[in-house]
């Protein structure tokens, strides 16, 4: 997103060098014979909501014991309850892949037929009056029992921020209609709209761990599509005067994470969004991949933290994560991005060897970025 040369060289040359076309277009295929997915595929029994608004239940909520109806539910950090309702998150997170995937194989050949379907699957999703979501997450990470829907549920919605790239990746194909691409960033107005001014909204932006961080990853990219120059402002303020001072240690960890049952995975999530920013808000003229704190803190201190614990687990000082830790680590666009912006070559070939295509689907969740290609 950064128009800018990395010191590996030209941005898009360095870039082309790491990533394998093949697989692309294979990915871009696949999503070509898929159907497109809505929210309006699956209802929500427990929803207060309609068939258009989004609804998910809080992953680590389960049924209590201790009542007959099992309300209200109680919390297991870190433990998920396959009984729950995630129907709509895994439509959301489909259609994600599909455009993603359709995007990138349009960028990479010019061949409509890609183009074409992406736009119908984002038709279906945003716009079409019979099967679109609402833009607004006002149930989402629900607690039956307990409440209706959670700010922290915003965080749901992250994997939306492949979708502008993709847009954008589009917009010269005749697929993208220019009613089509307004509707698109209409949506994406209303929503982030939402998120900056609704109570759930403000709650999340200023949660002081992973969540908040991951807040303002989708208010950058949102802002960058919908043009809002306030929002990438205010997001640049608090990367530097909230997210870094209150998050991140004097040796480059993030302690609220490593606190939690799954400290590996949680700090791999939280640093790939962190650096997420650092990619989307840098200019010339304000450069997060160089700033720091009076006191050294910085993007660069995280990856000094972080990085040996990816190229060697064995070495990771902290309990195993209690579900899923096998899973990690991964592939991580966070790599790719840093390694490319601080000419960091045992980045990107830590990047390259990483497990593209993880099996285990929480990992797969915990990573934002589909598709590189569509942000370079």
């Amino acid at each position: 997103m950064l128009n800018r040369a990395w010191k590996t060289g030209s941005g898009a040359a360095a870039a082309a060098s790491w990533l394998d076309s093949a697989w692309i277009i294979k990915q871009g295929d696949a999503a070509l014979a898929a159907s497109p997915v809505h929210i309006t595929q699956a209802a929500a029994p427990m929803s207060e909501g309609g068939i258009h608004d989004y609804y998910s239940n809080g992953d680590y909520w389960w049924p209590n014991p201790d009542t007959a109806d099992g309300l209200p539910y109680i919390r297991r950090d870190g433990e998920s309850n396959p009984g729950n309702f995630d129907r709509h998150r895994l439509l959301l997170r489909g259609m994600r892949t599909h455009v993603a995937n359709l995007a990138a194989a349009y960028k990479l050949t010019a061949d409509e037929a890609y183009a074409e379907h992406a736009v119908r699957m984002l038709r279906a999703f945003f716009l079409d009056a019979e099967t679109l979501m609402h833009p607004h997450l006002l149930y989402a990470q629900a607690i039956p029992g307990v409440c209706s829907g959670r700010g922290i549920g915003i965080i749901d919605t992250l994997h939306l921020i492949d979708v502008p790239l993709a847009v954008e990746a589009l917009r010269d194909s005749s697929a993208m209609a220019e009613d089509v691409y307004r509707g698109l960033r209409d949506w994406f107005a209303a929503y982030l709209h939402w998120m900056c001014t609704h109570p759930n909204g403000i709650e999340e932006m200023n949660a002081d761990n992973n969540h908040g961080v991951c807040w303002f990853v989708q208010a950058a990219v949102f802002g960058w599509f919908t043009r809002n120059e306030d929002v990438l402002q205010l997001c640049r303020e608090r990367y530097k005067t909230s997210l870094l001072p209150d998050q991140m240690a004097a040796d480059g960890s993030f302690p609220r994470e490593l606190a939690r049952t799954k400290p590996y995975g949680y700090s791999i999530f939280v640093l790939d969004n962190m650096t997420t920013l650092c990619h989307v808000l840098s200019t010339p003229e304000d450069d997060l991949w160089a700033y720091e704190l009076p006191d050294g803190r910085g993007i660069r201190l995280g990856l000094d933290y972080l990085v040996p614990y990816l190229k060697d687990k064995a070495l990771w000082p902290y309990a195993p994560d209690v579900e899923h830790d096998e899973g990690w680590p991964a592939q991580v666009s966070s790599l790719l991005f840093a390694g490319l912006a601080l000419g960091r070559q045992d980045y990107l070939q830590l990047w390259s060897r990483l497990e593209r295509d993880p099996a285990d689907p929480e990992v797969r969740r915990n990573i934002a970025v589909r598709q590189p290609l569509l942000w370079l």
